[in-house]
């Protein structure tokens, strides 16, 4: 355990509903809820008047509108999240050198070596004072040895607090603590950590190491590691990506409308994934095609914020179809997501089903395990090929058969890796709808 780091972690208080609430003060005092209309997706955000109710985020609308009848649902406004967001952001730019935005409404900063200067509580708690007057927002944040404590700390000082953990005190105030509140513990592995005993922290933190890695592996050794009060991950300094995209150049020129949709459809679906593990959303999709002649023309389109497949791809298949009209052979094309922003979908913002979203989930953690290929959508799966003039390939029985015998084995790899998958899938949606093949 590194006694010598001093790292702040600040996070905003309910940060939709703090926004929402310096736009309408009558909102003050009363249960809100941003997450769209209440018969459809999920909270994002709500006061803690809607938490006294059991409300929390991620919840079913539906579910929440039972829990607290009473409470005022308001649709929510990205735009105004991410701008109050960057403004936070430039406050703490401005003040420290080394800091991390973690995510849309949570900063780390590390402090060590300033204590030699001034006080980090002090520099911390005026900080917190100077950004609650500049913006109107509530902020808590806990500053100890290393980014769990410390985030674990703002957690326990939540709303509107402050708290320091010093290296002596770090095992007296993680000990009585409930295990889930270790960053990292999320359902499952907090059901299995309570079928075996597993309450709090201090249970966790005597079991030995590795009985937790034959658990839970590398991740149950990490989370040993937290309840102990051990986080060497650093503070990662904080660079903003403005956007990011792909593209490619055909082996041959083609004219292939449906190939080129497919290929789109593939550049969307790799970039959104690549957002939703990074907790990023876009509000503006590029499309661009290049002739063989070599005349390069793009196309854009501002869009809701969002990093969802079905909605991008689409806007893809449009902006090419405005794009592309020549009767000429392209060399090229390409896909870029700009105007990018730290959060995550919110599930009814944007005509998002429940289901949707839990489909998204599952598709991405198949992803992570298996690889990016392991599951794609029907619209990337390329139809039959066809030649310079748009005229389908005939197929060669022949040819294909003599590749057939040396590929056999292989497919039966790859059936049996596709029922892995499709288990895998069906036990993430759960009650949601499944997948057949």
């Amino acid at each position: 355990m590194d006694k010598s780091k001093h790292i702040i972690h600040m996070d905003q208080d309910a940060f939709f509903v703090s926004v929402e609430l310096r736009k309408n003060h009558k909102l003050a005092g009363k249960p809100v809820i941003v997450g769209g209309n209440s018969d459809r997706g999920v909270v994002t955000s709500c006061s803690y008047e809607a938490r006294k109710f059991g409300v929390h985020a991620a919840m079913p609308g539906r579910m929440a509108k039972q829990l607290c009848p009473q409470a005022i649902f308001v649709r929510g406004n990205m735009d105004d999240y991410s701008k109050a967001s960057h403004e936070i952001t430039e406050i703490i730019a401005d003040r420290v050198p080394l800091f991390e935005k973690a995510s849309i409404d949570e900063h780390y900063i590390d402090m060590t070596g300033m204590d030699k200067f001034f006080g980090c509580m002090k520099f911390a708690s005026e900080l917190r004072q100077t950004i609650i007057k500049e913006m109107g927002l509530p902020i808590s944040f806990g500053l100890s040895i290393n980014k769990t404590v410390s985030k674990i700390g703002t957690n326990e000082c939540k709303p509107n607090g402050e708290k320091e953990i010093p290296f002596p005190e770090v095992r007296d105030f993680l000990n009585p603590l409930a295990v889930h509140k270790i960053p990292g513990i999320g359902d499952a592995t907090y059901k299995k950590l309570s079928e075996m005993g597993v309450r709090k922290i201090q249970t966790l933190a005597e079991i030995p190491q590795d009985l937790m890695f034959k658990i839970l592996g590398q991740h149950g050794l990490g989370l040993w590691q937290k309840a102990n009060g051990i986080d060497p991950s650093p503070v990662v300094p904080y660079r903003e990506r403005k956007s990011i995209g792909t593209q490619t150049t055909f082996e041959s020129d083609s004219m292939d409308i449906s190939k080129m949709k497919a290929i789109l459809s593939g550049m969307v679906t790799n970039l959104t994934y690549d957002l939703r593990s990074q907790q990023k959303l876009t509000a503006c999709i590029t499309v661009t095609i290049r002739y063989s002649n070599f005349e390069t023309v793009t196309q854009q389109a501002r869009i809701p914020y969002t990093a969802l497949d079905s909605f991008l791809i689409a806007k893809a298949h449009d902006l090419f179809k405005k794009l592309y009209t020549k009767r000429m052979l392209l060399r090229l094309i390409g896909v870029k997501l700009s105007h990018l922003v730290s959060g995550f979908e919110q599930i009814g913002l944007y005509h998002t089903s429940e289901v949707e979203y839990d489909l998204y989930q599952a598709m991405d953690k198949v992803r992570n395990h298996y690889g990016i290929e392991s599951v794609v959508k029907a619209c990337i799966v390329r139809g039959p090929e066809r030649d310079e003039n748009g005229k389908v390939i005939k197929y060669n029985p022949r040819k294909k058969k003599k590749e057939k015998q040396v590929e056999d084995g292989e497919e039966k790899v790859d059936e049996r890796q596709r029922s892995r998958i499709r288990t895998f899938i069906n036990a993430e949606l759960g009650t949601a709808t499944k997948l057949d093949g």
